[in-house]
């Protein structure tokens, strides 16, 4: 279905120009070529198709317009001609003749020719018509429905396309080039990951089949290159057309050939070391009454728990856990992080669940920088659905891999993470409020399945009783969320049938990402798996808006593991489990999914969590589909490269779908046979036929399968591998089977692949563009935007056709939806960013555009399977050996192009690998063999075209039955027509290659496969860069196919790379592919496609790039003139190499003369070679064969530095920059008798950054001229004290260049103190001069640093918005859900920072600041490498695991230096400057490298995140230094239990610069017992610091003063350094000058001019001047470079044992001072601040309001026994009771009772210290830090049991409500809405009185008030305290008087009288009399029962 335009020509043109033309038509546009200097008439003589997916509608409009095309400006329109197509649609096709159209829609002169041909869909395959557009010969032969090609039509100039014929002719049309609008003259097109220069692929690509994608990238035309390209922007060199390639052969420029993949090595199931670690901070709001909690943390199966707080609601812990795995990324991510909060568990009880929460180890490791951090969990019981939340707790989680280093983020202050709604433990657009959810897994039945059991009972039982069983009882078991549910067993099924359903309830949406769903056979010992699935939540549901639940199917599965024949032990038994790539088809499972919200407030909902089953309803048999007969069709075209150790038995290929095709253990038939194709949804054809059935065919020629090719004797290729002789004999097979007609589901997800594969190949020769600086990569970019959006509208027109087919499930449906919204978004999108991507903003884009692959990846993987991946199978001796795994939707047919597979009826080189864990490592990189095979997959019925893609010339042989049968498909292939080639590979040199002997080096050769064909190189030996310049003849190389197709599609080059030994076998060190340029023997050898040109291939080892070869490679055709027409090739030239031929001068780089200087500084840390150590060594560089040695080090112990310093040597090196060689640095130790040893080696691979560039005269003079003033602040002394304000207003009077650090500094301040916290903080009294010290200069610079972490986050939040409004605004602006979640939160920030522009506050006092860098200070500097770089000597073998062999290990030493390159000559004005010394060349001013002492001053500030040593999770940490032979121990100061320590300690070493220059400052682990334990360590080297142009020997601080906490620490003065600098950096200058001037070179630099001495006199002084000058340094031309500030840097503590993994943080710095200087000052004193002792004095006065819990024993009346308790926290067992307040009948309790609490209290983190031992067997205190919080509790006192509580109320001494002044002003809104209240601080206050509630939940969990209480708060110092103490409840000193209760309250044992009157009189008067009387009554009665029998007697008698 197409329509197909043919544009032929426009004539009536004026002028002379370049023309254009556009055809657009639904959307999607094609350009023509330019035509140049065309006159009247251009004629383009060009086609266009569209494929279209809906019938072209009547009214449909086609437009073409035509343009002057410019190179410069944008297109001027010339005309536009638009056309309704009513008549195409009625007559197919049409020839139109008409005139264009202006802007104005008035006729013009010009008029255009075109013919249009459309082809509707009528269901089947149809043909074309007879007459064909163009006049190409095209020749049908019957046998295979293709056109030879004559050679010469393909140099026509046009370019031969393919456009679709699904027919049997393949229709010839010159095919079209892209090109995009406006400036962008051409969007360079090419496939492929970029390939150098479009001459090496050949000049016209004809596209033989129907895989021209509509917009397949074009390739140019021979003569647009030989006109050097002239319309690609301004005459660019050819080579910038097409891009550098990272490996030619993934240029997949023809149509038959599909990519190889390079990587080999499966990555999946490899397992890995992880750390989980969790800190428990604390709880808030846990349900329940007075509990004592745990956290329990559990991750996978390891538990983990924190210690017990007693009796709080709120406890904080602050632990640290962590938990260390070694397994395979997937079950690492299917872990389950469980954290509990348990209630009273203790050794005996196991503790009451109180809730929990649970989310797996992935969703953490997907969050940025894979943690959480200060985020409330939400907990909740799992038991009870209905309750609600059960409290929260606060914790960090971060998952780290190895290499992942995680940054802990800087959080705002405290206050906002107290606000635990914004900051909730939860991935971003998960709601807070999470529902309960039910999943319903629903188990229908499944098939295929293999056998399990032996067969030999079997047969035994079957023998006696002739009874048959199925050998498998399978049963099916769902894991989620670390629960499991199964399914019933079915006894001896191969096709069981469950309908059950497994019902799992969890919170919805789920934290566990995947579902496992795995058949498992049960077996009495035990039960193993047979196939795993998983189902990743993500793909199955949508969160967005328009999203929907998880839903799938009812949906067939496929479960791929391992081979099927059945062994007792399965060594690949874990592919079943689901880890790594199946190697075989296992069985295939019918499942849906389903997912019901519950509503909790139902009172009959099951209550609890526990896993269900159930019955479900079976499902209709056609659910899944109707049922189909499919046709694979395969054929082998070579197989080579297969490994010798499979030994030389006869091989064969067997291939299988699904069971079909597995005649060796494929099917297991299950006893009841089932009709055969019966055409009712039968499910799958069970029986097998078999190849020897191949005569009882029906009648009909009806097919039998053969599904594997013949045996065959391997012949040897070479040392390592066998080739199969197939010559012109090709195999083929062909299988039939049967499944489900799902293929819509592969159409879109191959649609969407193919969009994704073009975006990445696009992505790709970006990046190669930006690397290899190539001009204008960000018109490639708007190109691969362009293709995008444009793919992207395809594929809504294209998905949306067959909606209404019976069998999609809601799944199909949904997805489609959403994928349609996505796609139609990201073209909008794309659209939008193509317009903004400028050359400045090139990077972020490409970032966002990865983004776009991402999820376009994403989107195209299809949940629901449907046809099972094709198994390619190598089998010797009817063993299976290699495998190759195909995706059937990879090769299945579509009519439609797009949705076609991508390798679909291409021969596609596959490499056979060994199947599980043989195929890690070395074992995996060898290849087992390399096949050229050709596949078609599709329905039987339309097959039609099943060889339509093979090479051309070559005659079917089918089996007997079906020769004259057309349709028949054959077995074997014999090919007629045969070309012989010459290959020529130019092997030139590689480059950073992999290290395989134990030297460090290799001997590397290139062994070069092509064909059945090898050749080796000559082995170079001990390097990693060898420059083979060799060049490898392959004579005789017969292809079979046409000519033509051989110049487009020729076979790949596999080059492979060995190290030789000289024992052994060679071993293997990486491997690349190529492409061959070819040249016909009609076509001549000349530019531009020939000679090739050299190219960079990425060699791979594994998944690892091994370094990259640098080679061309041609494919030369011998014509009927035998070899002699060939371009000749030059004999060997190099006598000393024999017969070796070198590469030819055309392809060998052009070279120029360099000089290469060499700085040879020293040597460091060299390791033992052999035992032996290092005495007298010597570096050799080496450079392409050219090189020179450094003078000898005559004693490495004494002295480690190069005596001559510099030296150079000239070498021939490439002009391109990108072809230099590897520069090489070996370093060997020169042992007596001549001997030398080779120490090390280094290799600098890319010389880019040593390259001098002579500057430009012309850019150098502007910055020379006049002055240039930089302003800087007027720095105020500090007691003056100014507004912002006026700041601004006195500095305008000069140009402002720069503003300095700390205007930006004070202006953040000023922020902070304008809103940070709450207006509150304003008030606060800084406190004077004589309180400050350093610490307090420390904490206000941490501030500091966060407020500029979070503006850059909100610059960059901002940025970003902005972004995707601009985008959005393209895209209809859809919301996200993640903006919406992200509203509140801005909401909230917003509040709390009011209008930032306040004027500081007089009274608040600016501290001085250092920088915190929160990394390390090399970091920050460039390593320091300024001048001194430094290279890491490696020695060893690179380890074959991944895990073993870091670089870390392999380091043997390291080597200072430098290197300069530049051609000679040098321009004379270098030379002639000033002082040049010609010994130092390019080295000028370099300090000598003579020995030098030092004075070190390391000071340690603190440590964070400790990793624990001690098994109770904490850690005793301790410093240690080591420097040369320093060693300093500083264990005795060890701090207890700590994983955050503050040291605040300095070191002072004296150290001889360059013996000692390693600083190493570790943590140990102190023990009582045994030796301390390594936390972490960190090296710093101090030599690159002491010499560095940064000056980091002392940092320059902010302000200079002599006295107080900010004295300068530096012994020279400012001014000093000044001049200094000055000096060495030839810089004129300072000029100090009256006003506050100072002028260095042309920059005026102004500053305040006065000191204060200690005793405020002020003297005239230079040093603040100076000071500005050198914190604005880098502005200085030419000499300037930043200095390093006064500073702290924070450093990662890393552990040997555990590479990679971050093991702490460490806050430290170092100073350095020569000892030839003048002495520096004392050292500044950084000891911990002390904490401060305070006493809080709490006087309960009254309570009020308290709810009565006792009934009175006689009276029935309500009461309580009221007291109050109270406690700091963290001080539980200190806490005090008041006396009890009996019988109160009101809840008014009458105290008068102070309790007294002492403390220590640190203010700057207003944290309380506590220092307390953990329990009875700890060996010293533990000092820990808690926030300073009061808690008092109401209690009701009981005799016989025990005490009820009744409520508490916590109050943050930082920061509480204000008490109310009276008890009725005292509600529930002090607590619950904290944030609206004023808040006070008992440390600013002091002194508090007032009510507050006391608190408690009640049974709906809802915060009642159970009372309040009226008490006073007094804080005192401990000094305060000792002058006026006060006693203890109501004692001396200082009583409270007794409290005036009223009578009742005595007990009434005590005093009965009273007790009893207060009873009668009062309330029970009444009820008393009434007792009386009734008792009264009773007695009468009672006495006339007793009197009346004897009286009755009486009376009868008479008596």
């Amino acid at each position: 279905m197409a329509l197909v335009l043919q544009l032929r020509s426009v004539s009536g043109l004026r002028g002379k120009g370049d023309r254009i033309a556009k055809a657009a038509f639904r959307g999607l546009s094609f350009y023509t070529r330019v035509l140049e200097n065309c006159e009247d008439e251009a004629r383009f003589e060009e086609t266009f198709r569209w494929p279209v997916a809906s019938s072209i509608d009547g009214n449909e409009l086609l437009e073409i317009q035509v343009f002057n095309y410019s190179k410069v400006f944008s297109n001027r329109l010339i005309g536009t001609f638009r056309m309704v197509l009513q008549k195409v649609v009625a007559e197919g096709q049409l020839e139109v003749m008409d005139t264009l159209i202006d802007d104005n829609n008035s006729a013009i002169q010009t008029s255009i020719s075109i013919e249009i041909r459309y082809q509707a869909l009528d269901g089947t395959v149809g043909t074309w018509n007879d007459k064909e557009f163009l006049e190409t010969p095209s020749v049908h032969s019957e046998g295979d429905g293709r056109y030879s090609l004559e050679t010469d039509s393909l140099l026509s100039g046009h370019r031969h396309g393919s456009d679709v014929s699904p027919g049997k002719s393949n229709q010839q049309s010159t095919e079209r080039s892209f090109r995009s609008k406006g400036k962008e003259k051409t969007k360079e097109q090419k496939a492929g990951k970029g390939v150098f220069s479009a001459m090496k692929l050949g000049k016209t690509r004809p596209s033989k089949d129907e895989h021209r994608k509509q917009d397949d990238p074009a390739v140019l035309e021979t003569e647009d290159l030989d006109r050097k390209a002239m319309r690609y922007g301004a005459g660019l060199e050819p080579d910038t057309i097409s891009l550098a390639s990272v490996t030619a052969v993934t240029t997949n420029v023809s149509n038959k050939r599909s990519k190889p993949d390079i990587r080999m090595e499966p990555s999946a199931g490899r397992p890995m070391d992880y750390q989980v670690s969790v800190t428990i901070i604390e709880a808030r709001q846990l349900v329940g009454l007075n509990m004592d909690p745990v956290v329990c943390v559990e991750v996978g199966e390891e538990k983990k728990y924190t210690s017990m707080k007693e009796s709080t609601n709120c406890p904080y812990y602050n632990e640290y856990f962590v938990f260390d795995f070694h397994v395979p990324p997937d079950v690492m991510f299917d872990k389950i992080i469980k954290l509990s909060v348990i209630h009273s568990k203790n050794l005996l009880r196991s503790g009451t669940l109180v809730g929990s929460f649970k989310m797996d180890v992935g969703t953490v490791y997907t969050q940025p920088e894979h943690q959480f951090y200060h985020k409330w969990a939400i907990l909740s019981d799992p038991e009870d659905l209905t309750a609600g939340l059960k409290g929260y707790l606060k914790c960090d989680i971060a998952v780290v891999g190895k290499g992942d280093n995680i940054k802990t983020p800087h959080k705002a202050n405290e206050t906002d993470e107290d606000d635990i709604e914004g900051n909730l433990l939860l991935p971003d657009g998960v709601p807070p409020e999470r529902q309960w959810a039910r999943f319903y897994i629903k188990i229908y039945r499944a098939e295929g399945l293999p056998r399990m059991n032996t067969s030999i009972m079997a047969n035994v039982k079957k023998a006696l009783i002739g009874e048959n069983k199925d050998l498998v009882d399978p049963y099916v078991q769902v894991a989620f969320a670390g629960q499991k549910g199964k399914t019933s067993i079915q006894k001896s099924s191969y096709e069981p049938l469950w309908n059950e359903q497994i019902i799992f309830t969890e919170m919805f949406p789920p934290l566990c990402k995947r579902i496992k769903v795995q058949i498992r056979d049960s077996d009495k010992v035990n039960d193993v798996a047979i196939g795993t699935h998983f189902i990743d939540l993500r793909k199955i549901s949508n969160e967005g808006d328009k999203g929907f639940l998880p839903t799938f199917g009812p949906a067939w599965v496929n479960m791929y593991g391992s081979t099927r024949n059945y062994t007792l032990m399965d060594e690949h038994q874990e592919l079943n489990e689901g880890l790594g790539e199946g190697v075989s088809f296992r069985a295939r499972l019918l499942l849906g999914l389903a997912v019901e919200i519950l509503d909790t407030t139902n009172p009959e909902i099951n209550s609890s969590t526990e896993v269900q089953v159930e019955q479900a309803t079976a499902v209709a048999d056609n659910c899944s589909g109707k049922m189909e007969e499919f046709f694979l069709f395969g054929a082998f075209l070579e197989a080579t490269m297969i490994d010798r150790k499979i030994g030389d038995k006869p091989i064969n290929f067997e291939v299988t779908i699904g069971n079909y095709g597995n005649q060796v253990d494929g099917s297991s038939k299950p006893l009841l046979r089932r009709k055969k194709e019966g055409g009712d949804g039968d499910e799958e054809e069970s029986e097998l036929l078999q190849n020897s059935s191949e005569d009882e065919g029906g009648e009909d020629g009806e097919l039998v399968s053969v599904s594997s090719s013949q045996p065959m004797k391997p012949l040897v290729t070479d040392r390592n591998y066998f080739h199969l002789p197939y010559l012109e004999k090709k195999p083929c097979i062909y299988i039939r089977s049967w499944w489900q007609d799902q293929r819509r589901r592969l159409y879109n997800a191959n649609i969407m692949d193919k969009i994704a594969d073009k975006l990445e190949e696009g992505l790709n020769d970006v990046q190669e563009m930006i690397k290899t600086e190539k001009p204008h990569p960000e018109r490639r970019l708007r190109g691969v935007l362009e293709e995008l959006s444009s793919g992207c509208l395809r594929f809504l027109t294209l998905a949306d056709k067959d909606q209404h087919h019976s069998s999609r499930t809601r799944l199909d449906r949904e997805r489609l939806k959403s994928c349609m919204r996505e796609l139609e978004n990201m073209a909008q999108q794309a659209t939008a960013l193509r317009s903004q991507v400028k050359r400045n903003t090139m990077k972020d884009k490409l970032k966002l555009v990865q983004n776009f692959l991402q999820k376009l990846r994403f989107l195209a993987d299809e949940p629901q399977h449907t046809i099972p991946d094709v198994f390619i199978w190598m089998m010797s001796n009817n063993k299976r050996i290699a495998y190759a795994r195909i995706p059937s939707k990879d090769i299945l047919y579509s009519i439609v192009d797009e949705e076609m597979g991508k390798d679909c009826a291409k021969v596609k080189t596959v490499f056979l690998k060994l199947p599980g864990k043989r195929g890690f490592g070395p074992a995996g990189w060898t290849v087992q063999a390399k096949m050229e095979i050709y596949l078609w997959l599709g329905l039987n019925k339309q097959r039609k075209d099943y060889l339509s893609g093979l090479p051309c010339g070559f005659e079917e042989k089918k089996v007997p039955r079906g020769q004259n049968l057309p349709s028949f498909p054959p077995i074997s292939l014999l090919y007629t027509k045969k070309q012989v080639f010459q290959l020529r590979a130019h092997m030139y040199q590689a480059r950073s290659l992999f290290a395989a002997d134990s030297s460090g080096l290799s001997d590397p050769f290139a062994r070069v496969f092509f064909i059945s064909q090898s050749q080796c190189t000559e082995v170079l030996n001990e390097t990693l860069c060898p420059t083979w310049d060799q060049l490898l003849v392959f004579d005789n190389v017969e292809l079979y196919g046409e000519a033509h197709e051989m110049r487009d599609d020729p076979p790949i080059i596999v080059i492979e790379i060995y190290d030789q030994d000289t024992v052994g076998k060679a071993d293997f060190m990486g491997r690349t592919f190529a492409k061959p340029v070819v040249k016909m023997s009609d076509e001549q050898y000349c530019p531009p496609r020939f000679p090739p040109q050299l190219e960079y291939y990425q060699i791979y080892r594994g998944n690892a790039t091994a370094g990259d070869l640098l080679a061309a490679f041609e494919l030369l055709q011998i014509g009927p003139g035998g070899k002699s027409d060939l371009p000749p090739i030059d004999g060997p030239t190099d006598m000393d190499r024999g017969p070796i031929l070198p590469v030819p001068l055309g392809i060998r780089p052009v070279l120029s003369r360099y000089r290469v200087e060499i700085l040879f500084w020293g040597l460091r840390d060299l390791k033992r070679v052999n035992l032996a150590q290092v005495d007298r060594p010597r570096v050799d560089i080496e450079c392409a064969g050219k090189g020179v040695q450094s003078a000898l080090i005559q004693n490495y112990k004494k002295n480690p530095n190069f005596s001559t310093l510099v030296k150079w040597f000239e070498v021939d090196l490439p002009e391109n920059e990108l072809l230099h060689p590897p520069l090489n640095i070996r370093v060997v130790d020169c042992r007596a008798f001549g001997r030398y040893t080779l120490v090390g080696s280094h290799t600098v691979s890319s010389l880019r950054k040593f390259i001098y560039r002579p500057p430009d005269k012309k850019a150098q003079h502007w910055n020379m001229a006049g002055e240039i003033v930089v302003n800087m602040e007027p720095e105020v002394p500090i007691k003056k004290m100014d507004t912002m304000v006026k700041l601004e207003a006195n500095s305008d009077a000069v140009v402002k260049v720069d503003v300095t650090e700390e205007e930006k500094e004070k202006k953040k301040k000023k922020k902070k103190g304008g809103g940070g916290g709450g207006g509150e903080e304003v008030e606060e009294e800084e406190p004077d001069e004589s309180m400050l010290d350093w610490w307090s200069k420390y904490f206000a610079s941490i501030e500091t640093m966060k407020e500029q972490l979070r503006q850059q986050e909100a610059a960059a939040a901002e940025a970003e918005e902005k972004e995707e409004t601009e985008i959005g605004e393209g895209s209809k602006a859809q919301v996200k859900n993640k903006d919406k979640s992200k509203a509140p939160k801005d909401d909230k920030k917003k509040k709390q920072q009011p209008v930032p522009e306040l004027p500081e506050k007089k009274n608040k006092q600016k501290i001085d600041e250092l920088k915190v860098f929160n990394k390390e200070l090399e970091a920050e500097f460039d390593n320091f490498e300024d001048w001194l770089h430094t290279f890491n000597l490696l020695r060893g073998k690179i380890g074959d695991n991944d895990d073993n062999a870091t670089e870390e290990e392999r380091i043997v030493g390291r080597f200072k230096g430098s290197m300069c390159v530049y051609k000679v000559p040098l321009p004379d004005d270098i030379t002639k400057e000033a002082g040049y010394d010609p010994t130092f060349g390019m080295f000028q001013g370099i300090p000598s490298n003579d020995p030098i002492n030092v004075l070190v001053r390391v000071y340690i500030v603190r440590a964070t995140d400790l990793h624990p040593a001690d098994i109770n999770g904490k850690a005793d940490p301790y410093i240690a230094i080591k420097l040369g032979k320093t060693d300093i121990k500083d264990k005795e100061n060890y701090i207890s239990k700590q994983l955050n320590p503050v040291f605040g300690k300095s070191f002072d070493i004296e150290a001889t610069f360059p013996m000692e220059s390693m600083l190493t400052v570790a943590v140990y682990d102190w023990d009582l017992v045994g030796t301390d334990d390594l936390i972490g360590e960190t090296k710093i080297d101090l030599e690159n610091r002491f010499y560095s142009k940064h000056r980091a020997t002392c940092g320059v601080s902010q302000t200079y003063s002599i006295h107080g906490y900010n004295t300068w620490r530096d012994p020279m003065k400012p001014s000093q350094i000044l001049s200094k600098l000055c000096k060495e950096g030839k810089v004129d200058g300072p000029h100090f000058g009256p006003g506050g001037r100072v002028k260095v070179a042309n920059r005026v630099f102004t500053g305040p001019t006065e000191i204060e001495d200690e005793n405020g006199q002020k003297k005239p002084t230079d040093e603040h001047l100076a000071l500005a000058v050198l914190r604005h340094w880098e502005d200085i031309p030419r000499a300037g470079c930043r200095l390093v500030p006064e500073h702290v840097e924070t450093r990662p503590l890393l552990n040997p044992d555990k590479p990679g993994i971050e093991q702490g943080r460490l806050e430290m710095w170092v100073d350095m001072f020569p000892m030839d200087m003048p002495a520096p000052g004392p050292a500044i004193d950084i000891s911990p601040r002390k904490p401060k002792k305070y006493e809080l004095r709490v006087i309960v006065w009254n309570t009020d309001e308290v709810i009565l819990e006792d009934d009175d024993y006689f009276t029935g009346e309500k009461s309580s026994d009221i007291f109050v308790r109270g406690w700091l926290k963290g001080q539980q067992e200190d806490k005090q009771d008041t006396d009890v307040h009996y019988h109160s009948l009101t809840g008014e309790g009458n105290f008068n009772w102070r309790y007294i609490f002492p403390f220590d209290y640190l203010m700057a983190e207003e944290k309380i210290v506590i220092s307390k031992k953990e329990s009875m067997f700890s060996w010293d205190e533990t000092e820990y830090k808690i926030p300073a919080r009061l808690t008092l509790q109401v209690w009701d006192a009981d005799h016989f049991s025990a005490d009820d509580f009744l409520g508490a109320i916590e109050l943050d001494l930082n920061r509480f409500p204000r008490g109310a002044k009276t008890s009725k002003q005292c509600s529930l809104e002090m607590v619950t809405n904290e944030a609206e209240l004023p808040m006070i601080s008992i440390f600013k206050q002091k002194r508090v009185k007032g009510w507050w509630p006391f608190v408690a939940r009640d049974e709906n969990d809802e915060l009642e008030i159970t009372g309040k209480v009226e008490a006073e708060l007094h804080l005192l110092t401990a000094e305060e305290a000792e002058k006026s103490p006060a006693g203890l409840a109501r004692n001396e000193p200082d009583p409270l008087e007794k409290p005036n209760r009223p009578d009742t309250s005595f007990i009434w044992f005590l005093n009965p009288l009273k007790s009893i009157k207060y009873l009668i009189c009062t309330r029970y008067k009444w009820l008393i009399i009434k007792i009386v009387l009734a008792l009264l009554l009773l007695i009468m009665v009672a006495l006339f029962l007793y009197s009346m029998p004897g009286y009755m007697v009486k009376k009868l008698l008479g008596a």
